[in-house]
């Protein structure tokens, strides 16, 4: 075994135990002192992107959920999604009431809003505001690449702002992910500080997603995080590794995110949620869900050492 891989097996296997010895405290949230005596809870709710979980009832999504032990999910409410989004009058609220009914909630909807004048977006922002749903993550804006890039910005800012006006008025908040890629409005960066600039994070923030920071700046993704951290809402979390020149998702602690980034998270005094994304096996077939709960199982006990060793 090659020293970098030695290295890789000792980070995994110490995470791991760490966060063994957590859960068997008997909460993802609750660590126990020397004395036995119940620990500071976890400034941070954790939340699944649970995209792979279309095949499952809105009961049998809560329990396993739950069972694993996140405090919430991020539902996919969108085309494709758990619920169409003409459909969320009707159904939102029983999938909100399932989640309920096992102490869970919809820390952040998945949705395609960004254009508040739609009439639909806003029946979806307006349901989900009076079901306790406070997030949304928003739809992407994409670049035309055979026009000026800092016009197109331009004309998205008064869009943004009607948007924020709207989320203001409903006492929701939109989150905007920085996404990889060739086209994506955020996969820069520093694009989303121009975009938001004079915009409350009450209104509008972003969903800093370190899997894709760091495909786009691999060495100066801490300086795009501080630039950006005033605007920093929630925090997606994956992990991946390069396969020639295309970024491969991976399960977490096994490729190129730092485990810097979460010592950075305690630093900034970061509060707010954090959501798992688990992306490395294919969402599409139902015959997976077993093997998804079981990588989420994983990747959790990761993530859960590297926020108590921070």
């Amino acid at each position: 075994m090659s020293p970098d891989n030695q290295s890789e097996t000792t980070r995994r296997d110490f995470l791991t135990a760490t966060a063994a010895g957590l859960f068997a405290a008997g909460s993802l949230n609750v660590s126990r002192a020397a004395d036995g005596k119940p620990a500071k809870k976890q400034q941070n709710s954790i939340c699944v992107f649970t995209k792979p979980f279309n095949s499952l009832t809105f009961d049998e999504l809560a329990d396993r959920i739950a069972e694993l032990g996140f405090d919430g999910i991020e539902a996919p409410i969108r085309a494709g999604g758990h619920i169409e989004p003409e459909a969320v009058p009707d159904e939102l609220p029983k999938l909100v009431e399932a989640l309920k009914k096992r102490g869970l909630e919809i820390t952040v909807m998945t949705s395609d809003v960004n254009d508040p004048n739609d009439p639909v977006n806003e029946r979806v922002l307006r349901t989900a505001a009076s079901l306790g749903v406070r997030r949304y993550r928003m739809k992407y804006f994409k670049y035309d690449l055979n026009q000026p890039i800092l016009p197109q910005l331009d004309n998205w800012r008064p869009q943004v702002r009607e948007l924020a006006a709207l989320n203001a008025e409903l006492g929701i908040t939109a989150v905007y992910q920085n996404h990889a890629g060739r086209n994506y409005c955020g996969a820069p960066l520093w694009d989303l500080q121009r975009l938001l600039d004079g915009v409350s994070v009450e209104h509008i923030g972003i969903a800093f997603d370190i899997r894709h920071a760091t495909v786009e700046g691999t060495m100066s993704w801490p300086v795009s995080f501080q630039m950006l951290r005033p605007h920093i809402d929630t925090v997606y979390v994956k992990d991946f590794r390069w396969n020639g020149v295309k970024p491969e998702n991976v399960p977490l602690g096994e490729g190129h995110v730092s485990a810097e980034f979460f010592k950075l998270l305690a630093v900034s005094e970061f509060k707010g949620p954090i959501s798992l994304h688990e992306e490395y096996l294919d969402h599409r077939k139902p015959e997976l869900v077993p093997e998804h709960l079981a990588a989420i199982k994983r990747d959790l006990a990761t993530l859960t050492g590297l926020i108590a060793t921070r």
